[in-house]
């Protein structure tokens, strides 16, 4: 629970992406937000945990394809974010609103070559993942996602909170800067391509 805790976190554009949901639509857009990434963490700490090297070693040989679409996938997401207005957002269809939110994280959470990356050293570097048998690692991916997933809760619960308090005003400038921060986070995942 506590690797999964800790690799989810850290405030990237996932946690952007989560604080504005929560915000405009309330605790259960952003806790399915979250949800989304957390699955993907349970998807690739499997990965990790279960020692699929042909699965591991085929993922990061497609870092390049993979950091391209999530890249150009977040730029959209933050133009569309820094774009969209407040009263655009309550108007969505909550039940089609909540899907997309899990799907469109566990994608861009699947996209990033660095989460499998992340999970592959902290497991080795905890011995954790080689050799072990079958209900260890189930454990092991149980976990990672309860860690995961509490992180998620907590964070898109906190901020669910303020919801009320929150202004079309100041949603508005929540979506610009969030925007900005996504599709910042987009350009330097495909900067880095090119490095």
């Amino acid at each position: 629970m506590v690797i999964g805790f800790c690799i989810a976190a850290p405030v990237g554009p996932i946690g952007i992406l989560c604080i504005r949901r929560s915000l405009a639509s309330g605790l259960r857009m952003g806790l399915a937000t979250g949800l989304g990434a957390a699955t993907a963490d349970a998807v690739y700490g499997a990965v990790a945990g279960f020692g699929l090297t042909a699965v591991s070693s085929f993922l990061v040989s497609q870092k390049f394809l993979l950091g391209l679409v999530g890249g150009v996938f977040l730029c959209y997401l933050g133009i569309k974010t820094f774009r969209s207005k407040p009263a655009e957002q309550a108007a969505g269809a909550e039940g089609e609103g909540i899907a997309g939110a899990y799907f469109s994280t566990l994608f861009l959470t699947v996209t990033n070559p660095m989460t499998i990356l992340s999970f592959v050293a902290i497991f080795a570097g905890v011995g954790l993942g080689s050799g072990a048998d079958y209900r260890s690692a189930c454990l092991l991916v149980l976990g990672v996602f309860s860690g995961s997933a509490f992180w998620w809760l907590l964070l898109s619960g906190g901020v669910g909170l303020l919801r009320s308090r929150v202004t079309a005003a100041w949603m508005q400038t929540v979506n610009r800067v969030s925007g900005a921060i996504i599709l910042t986070f987009g350009i330097w995942a495909l900067a880095s391509l090119v490095r």
